[in-house]
């Protein structure tokens, strides 16, 4: 009784085609299909809007210490 054979289903698809007929029912799966890709490029502007823009790194100086003057080995005789 709670189970539905192939029968049930063959009667319910033939019902939602004479209903809606089979033009209007891919007409709905395209829009679907156009709804889904509209959100998901709409998600994908959001992300990019998001992200911060990455600020340009300062330039580091090449800094090298000057060589510290050791005595020489004549001069600690």
């Amino acid at each position: 009784m709670g189970e539905m054979s192939i029968m049930h289903w063959m009667i319910v698809i033939a019902v939602v085609v004479l209903l809606f007929g089979r033009g209007k029912i891919s007409g709905l799966m395209g829009d679907v299909a156009d709804g889904i890709k509209s959100f998901k490029r709409g998600m994908r502007e959001d992300d990019v809007r998001a992200s911060p823009v990455p600020s340009p790194e300062p330039e580091r100086q090449n800094f090298q210490p000057k060589p510290t003057a050791e005595p020489s080995p004549s001069a600690q005789r």
